[in-house]
């Protein structure tokens, strides 16, 4: 599937980006930016497809991409055909990282905002009370100017740096890359991971990596990844089997084997398990968004 860059107006005199797309559909393609996004849908329902994710969504679905994730938001058909109850609704707010000066995004108060900007690669739906407020900034945004404007983007930024109400989307297999925070063992394991994970990976190998022991590796992990290792490295093999299918157009068979899967009723059980859905049902969701 093509991907394109999708770029959308800046006003001169505005520092960054708040745009309301209102429409029958949403007509962007499949497309990604160097900016970073954050997308509310106020109206309209469909499916969403951010990296190798595929979900759905409806009125209050909030999202938040980094940079050159591909993604796009596919209505429902009826809203193709015109005969949708409502029209298609978003607010979407794009800035770059350093749209308020490199030495301010480097200031110490802004830290935990970095490191949440550092997880958004994979693009992440916010959830919870946390969702809530960001809805209510980000529709005051839109008749805001000057300073004003800016301090709610600074209040967004509060509150995504602080809070724990996301599910990450795309996986890391997809990305091929998962900044976290800054760590020598986070590091090594992650790259360790990427560059093997089309063979086999012992629990004993990676934590000998880490020079960690066995027990504290998998605490470890858990603790900083938030699944096992093994569920990590399936969604790694997983993401990367979206990107062969995707892109390269291979079938199952060869998909699951270059993604490090020697068993092909595994594969699918796992593919199944991570991406809801079977290989074969998301190739025709890939073909259908085309």
């Amino acid at each position: 599937m093509k991907t394109v860059e999708v770029r959308l107006p800046q006003e001169y005199d505005k520092s960054f980006i708040v745009f309301q797309e209102v429409g029958q559909f949403f007509p962007c393609p499949w497309h990604y930016h160097p900016e970073y996004e954050l997308v509310l849908v106020l109206k309209s329902t469909g499916r969403r497809m951010v990296g190798d994710h595929i979900g759905y969504f409806d009125a209050g679905d909030l999202v938040f991409m980094g940079p050159s994730l591909p993604h796009v938001w596919v209505n429902d058909p009826e809203f193709f055909r015109g005969e949708a109850e409502c029209q298609a609704d978003a607010i979407v707010v794009q800035f770059v990282d350093n749209f308020l000066g490199k030495p301010f995004m480097d200031i110490p108060e802004m830290e935990p905002f970095r490191n949440f900007l550092m997880r958004s690669n994979r693009g992440m739906e916010i959830t919870g009370a946390t969702r809530e407020k960001i809805t209510d900034l980000m529709k005051q945004m839109l008749t805001m100017n000057g300073l004003q404007r800016i301090s709610a983007l600074l209040s967004v930024f509060d509150l995504l740096a602080n809070t724990t109400d996301y599910e990450m989307l795309a996986s890391p297999g997809y990305v091929q890359n998962i900044p976290l925070k800054s760590s020598d063992h986070l590091r090594k394991i992650n790259q360790y991971i990427m560059q093997n994970f089309q063979e086999e990976i012992t629990l004993p190998e990676i934590a000998g990596v880490a020079n960690m022991a066995l027990t504290t590796f998998c605490c470890f992990f858990k603790e900083h990844y938030r699944v096992s290792f093994v569920e990590y490295l399936n969604t790694v093999r997983i993401g990367h089997a979206c990107k062969l299918i995707s892109e390269k157009d291979l079938n199952i068979v060869e998909a699951a084997t270059e993604s490090g899967f020697n068993n092909l009723a595994n594969f699918n059980r796992q593919f199944k398990k991570i991406k809801r859905m079977t290989p074969s049902e998301y190739r025709k969701t890939l073909n259908a968004a085309v």
